[in-house]
């Protein structure tokens, strides 16, 4: 700082002494002088006279500890010029001069105008502090000239590069902040994400919130809106938390609607099939309730063989029916939550079927899909117009066990005048809005089947602000659901009135059962993202000799035993899981140098999370081949997908399969999709795989699904 300071008092010098030596050669011929473009105008420039010689100093070369002895002369000097002295005008003068100013010593004969005072007194300032300290190398670099000012990017760039620097936290970290109060009592008031109560004693207990905010909103009269901190950070952190919540307590929930008339919509994973059909599930809800199957995740599943979905869902209902559910199963629906695939066809069916008699349940095992459908339905037909407008949606995430209580909104009626005005936006041609467009052609690339949710009651372009008549709905006074104004900006801040509410139905989300036997149960917050199927499932297909090994992450290892000929193995997990082949003989080297690390991927962390995960259990599998195009059966691989095992016609197989004893892989037969085997590419030369096929965009169905086309 002291010499940026001291080169700027030399530039101003030199200029003083530049325009001195120009006015007392003002009486000499004038000379001709080239006049830069850019000082037209009165606008200042950088540009110097090639006739005046100018003095550089190089701060990079100049002594940063020890100044030169001529800066240290000119410092003293103007030190001791800076002394008021009495003068004529209305301010101090440096004695004899032609109006008020400063003397700038003996032998310059300078007189600065007085709009320079304070700056030169500051620079002096600044200067004496700045003597004293160490200097440091950012006080360099932020020296702002005025001829020569800074490029604002590279400010910026700078400044998040020292923030990032000195930040403390790694990228996705994310630390949480707050105190518990065990002494303020428990609301009862539920979080709107996950129906726990919301309360600031403990921090491993279900609905906990920091004592700061959970002390300011119930001040405020806020906790109505509020989520906890679990559910903050799974929607904005991707982070779950440990709660101290058993099986029990979620099986305790779900028995609650035991005694209730009401309907059961049984949420069912495709990829985790038939192990999503929790055990004992009819034993909960009861035996006098009507029972409708959902299949979800449909999006994920390739299609293997013409009319694969009507083979899924006559395999779904078997499972169901072998799961105890007998007679109570009214209706089967093949489903996607995410992409609206089947949601439309599934409320018209509702609404026809079960209409308005009593409320209606979400139950399954966890991470089926819940919360997601709970969400779907809630923007649809089936949610009274209003009430999608003041009620929170559920939290979803890749963990199970995110919804903890009940979560509800209120059903609308299906009259006849509402299900005919459904019925005629159904059959219509749908224009699609540009966001509509975007969603379709992102879901398209993320599954195969793909479909439209919409609303009749709210409908957008230029008859968002008409008010349409409803005759039906003065007889059961909700008036609402009729209502075709656009909502105000004030409207997520009203509430439901005792009239909406008084003789509505309720769909509700019930927590996801917790299975006994599940992999995700032993891996972290980034394995479980890693593990759980997110995107369309494309195969991976390897041709395996007897005496050899897959490795599915460092989860799976399936040693192929004994066969007479080669067999396919089609992998069907995420493709975010490595698969890697080996010898039977070389895998316990392979599991025991590179379990945790990039080529097994799963789990993370080397041996030091290795030493925590634990052993690989082996397990024996027989079957018998069905042919080239036919797999003999599959593999399930708990919530990770399953492996499809494709031989000779009557050749005689023995699998050992390894895998942690929580994950209890089974033997599906008939597999889910027999024909996987087909959907393979050109054999890898030199390597057991199979080139991966390119997904195709699958069906778009919009309106009720009657209508598919598919997409080019």
């Amino acid at each position: 700082m002291l010499q940026v300071v001291q080169m700027c008092l030399r530039r101003q010098l030199c200029r003083r002494v530049a325009s001195s030596a120009a006015a007392s050669s003002a009486a000499a011929p004038p000379r001709r002088s080239r006049e830069h473009p850019a000082n037209r105008g009165g606008t200042r420039s950088s540009t110097v006279d090639p006739e005046l010689e100018e003095q550089f100093v190089f701060l990079d070369c100049a002594d940063l500890n020890e100044p030169h002895q001529e800066e240290k002369d000119l410092v003293n000097q103007l030190k001791t010029s800076f002394v008021p002295s009495p003068g004529p005008g209305p301010g101090p003068g440096p004695g004899p001069g032609p109006g008020p100013g400063l003397g700038l010593g003996p032998g310059l004969g300078l007189a600065p105008p007085q709009k320079n005072l304070r700056s030169l007194e500051r620079q002096l300032q600044a200067l004496n502090v700045e003597s004293v300290q160490e200097p440091k190398l950012d006080s360099l670099i932020q020296f702002h000239d005025v001829d020569f000012p800074l490029d604002e990017s590279l400010v910026a760039s700078k400044k998040k590069t020292k923030k990032k620097k000195t930040g403390g936290e790694g990228k996705g970290e994310h630390r949480v902040v707050g105190t518990p109060d065990a002494e303020q009592p428990v609301s009862d008031t539920c979080c709107s994400g996950c129906g726990a109560m919301l309360h600031c004693a403990s921090v491993g207990v279900p609905g906990y919130l920091p004592s700061e905010k959970y002390k300011k909103l119930l001040q405020e009269d806020g906790l109505g809106g509020a989520t906890c901190q679990r559910c903050h950070l799974l929607t904005h952190h991707q982070q779950a938390l440990n709660l101290q919540v058993s099986r029990e307590q979620y099986c305790d929930v779900v028995r609650r609607i035991r005694p209730l008339r009401a309907l059961v919509l049984l949420v069912v994973d495709l990829v985790d099939l038939p192990d999503s059909i929790v055990p004992g599930l009819p034993e909960l809800v009861g035996a006098n309730k009507h029972v409708v199957v959902l299949g979800n995740k449909v999006d994920l599943l390739p299609a293997d063989a013409p009319n694969y979905l009507q083979r899924i869902k006559r395999q779904l209902s078997r499972y169901c029916q072998d799961a105890g559910f007998g007679e109570q199963v009214t209706d089967v629906h093949l489903i996607s939550a995410k992409t609206g695939y089947g949601v439309e066809t599934l409320i018209t069916s509702l609404q026809r079927s079960w209409k308005y008699s009593g409320d209606v349940y979400l139950v399954g095992s966890a991470n089926a899909g819940k919360s997601t459908l709970f969400n779907t339905l809630l923007e649809s037909d089936y949610c009274k117009s209003r009430a999608s407008d003041v009620i929170h949606k559920a939290t979803i995430s890749p963990w199970p066990g995110t919804t903890l209580s009940l979560l509800k909104f209120p059903i609308i009626n299906p009259t006849q005048h509402r299900m005919f005005r459904r019925h005629e936006r159904l059959q219509a041609e749908p224009e699609l809005s540009q966001d509509e467009l975007r969603r379709l052609q992102r879901f398209s690339q993320q599954g195969y089947l793909v479909g439209r949710v919409g609303r009749t009651f709210r409908p957008d372009g230029s008859r968002r602000d008409e008010i349409e008549f409803d005759p039906d709905s003065l007889a059961f006074g909700e008036d609402e659901d009729g209502d075709m104004r656009r909502p105000t900006a004030n409207s997520c801040k009203e509430q439901l009135s005792h009239n909406e509410l008084k003789d509505a139905r309720w769909l509700y989300d019930t927590p996801g059962i917790l299975k006994e036997l599940d992999v995700l149960s032993m891996l972290s917050d980034q394995e479980v993202r890693l593990v759980v199927p997110s995107q369309a499932l494309i195969p991976r297909t390897f041709v395996l000799k007897p005496q050899m090994s897959l490795f599915i992450g460092a989860l799976f290892r399936i040693d192929f035993l004994q066969g007479n000929k080669s067999c396919w193995f089609s992998v069907m997990t995420s493709s975010r899981v490595p698969i890697h082949v080996t010898s039977v003989e070389k895998a316990d080297q392979v599991y025991e140098k590179h379990a945790g690390d990039t080529l097994l991927g799963v789990p993370l962390g080397g041996r030091e999370r290795m030493k925590e995960f634990p052993a690989l259990v082996p397990q024996e599998f027989r079957l018998e081949g069905r042919g080239y195009l036919e797999a003999a059966a599959d593999i399930t691989l708990s919530s990770a997908g399953w492996l499809a095992v494709t031989a000779v016609e009557g050749d005689q197989l023995l699998l050992k399969v390894h895998s942690p004893a929580a994950a209890s892989p089974r033997l599906r037969t008939p597999p889910l999709l027999p024909h996987i085997v087909s959907l393979k590419g050109e054999r890898i030369r030199n390597t057991p795989a199979y080139k991966q096929v390119k997904m195709r965009p699958g069906k778009q169905l919009l309106g009720s699904g009657t209508a598919s086309r598919k997409k080019k």
